[in-house]
């Protein structure tokens, strides 16, 4: 339900905001210095803008205005139910499902967002949050690449920080995914056992 209402939400705001940014009112000018199509030269690039009548301007003003502020209030709602975790740029979140990992990727896939995948000590502690608040081990982003004991973000990205757990990684081939314990450091584990879905937006 979480994960339905947040991407409905995101989608939404998304569209409002292109929307809006496409309407081609007489004062717009910063819009298209910010689009770098500003001047003579590009009067065939801003012809095209052209899609929404302006008088929708201020009633689409109006609606996005009002959708960013409910955004706002299910963040804040969200966050001080433990539901959602903020640092920087992203969002954590979790359903609380223990599943396998291509069940918990798909999870977090179909809802908008990814498997969590810490990227400094920070971000290690906001999972580690829903680790502890749940008392279950979570997959993470990560897996063993082809090269054996080497291993890489889902996005197929090298890793610039970890959190092994002492004498971690050891399957050396047979444990392709990668689980955080409640102590915030990770394992090297089998992808087909049952772990807490964490996702990040």
């Amino acid at each position: 339900m979480f994960f339905q209402s947040f991407y409905t939400f995101t989608v939404l705001a998304a569209l409002l905001v292109t929307c809006h940014a496409l309407c081609r009112c007489p004062d717009n000018s910063g819009l298209l210095k910010i689009l770098g199509i500003a001047g003579k030269d590009n009067l065939k690039e801003q012809q095209q803008l052209s899609v929404l009548p302006c008088s929708l301007d201020n009633k689409m003003h109006n609606v996005f205005g009002n959708v960013e502020h409910r955004l706002s209030r299910l963040e804040g709602v969200l966050a001080l139910n433990g539901k959602i975790k903020e640092v920087g740029e992203k969002l954590f979140a979790s359903n609380g499902k223990e599943v396998n990992f291509a069940s918990a990727l798909e999870s977090c896939e179909k809802a908008g967002g990814t498997l969590a995948t810490p990227k400094n000590e920070e971000e290690n502690e906001a999972v580690l949050g829903f680790v502890k608040q749940y008392n279950r081990y979570a997959y993470l982003g990560i897996k063993e690449s082809e090269n054996i004991g080497q291993f890489k973000s889902i996005n197929d990205t090298t890793l610039n920080y970890t959190n092994w757990r002492r004498q971690e990684p050891n399957g050396k081939g047979t444990e392709k995914c990668v689980e955080m314990y409640t102590d915030g450091t990770w394992n090297d584990k089998k992808c087909s056992l049952n772990r807490l879905t964490i996702c990040e937006f």
